[in-house]
């Protein structure tokens, strides 16, 4: 079960740290099923920037303090060394496969996932799946798992407003140990990608960026290092 290099948990992503706007319902399903007493099956979807991938990995991090195996597999990362990397992975207490949408119409990858929905099922160990769309619009050709895709809960992420984006910025500016003025936090929304994760993209190279020049993070700090 070894993962190419690379391949490993942020660490900043925790349900502690993840702003829930209106997912608080998919967070609780999510933090039940990673401690092993929730569903053993769940489908999230939605597009990005809304925090699919920090949840999958914050599922995979809240499994260590209770003492179960848990892995995370970003398929975006790991299509092209091919569906057997699946394989024996079903031995372990929680699964979480990223970025579905990426081998959706491979038959080979459909059929390996198909195979290990069905071994962890057997197994009674847990499977959260995640992607860009609904099952039945994500393109998949085999019947069987597009099926099994709707056989557990499925949750729509929905996108944080702009209030609780402010709350977010704000959060994890703390985080870092940074102090952002309202000034600068109004113009990173108005002037920038409104969508979260570009927001917090922009929030770590400014980061970068203030270190290395030892300055603080202002307005006109922001428009030199974003040209905008």
């Amino acid at each position: 079960m070894q993962l190419p290099l690379g391949i490993s948990l942020r660490d900043d992503a925790r349900f502690e740290n993840f702003v829930r706007g209106r997912n608080g319902l998919v967070c609780a399903a999510l933090e039940k099923a990673a401690a092993g007493f929730g569903e053993q099956y769940l489908y999230i979807w939605g597009h990005a920037g809304t925090g699919c991938s920090h949840l999958l990995q914050s599922c995979c991090h809240a499994s260590d303090p209770v003492r179960r195996s848990a892995v995370y597999l970003p398929l975006a990362e790991l299509k092209d060394y091919g569906p057997r990397i699946l394989e024996d992975f079903d031995q372990l207490d929680l699964v979480c496969i990223d970025n579905l949408e990426q081998i959706a119409g491979d038959a080979e990858w459909e059929e390996a996932l198909f195979h290990l929905y069905n071994r962890m099922r057997a197994n009674g160990h847990v499977l959260i799946m995640a992607a860009n769309l609904p099952p039945a619009k994500l393109g998949i050709k085999l019947a069987d798992l597009e099926s099994r895709l709707n056989w557990g809960m499925v949750f729509q992420l929905q996108p944080l407003d702009d209030d609780t984006k402010v709350v977010a910025l704000k959060a994890r500016a703390r985080a870092r140990g940074l102090q952002l003025g309202d000034d600068v936090i109004r113009y990173l929304m108005h002037h920038g990608s409104r969508n979260m994760a570009h927001l917090l993209v922009t929030l770590d190279k400014l980061d970068v960026a203030s270190l290395s020049a030892q300055r603080k993070i202002t307005v006109p700090f922001v428009k030199q290092v974003m040209n905008w």
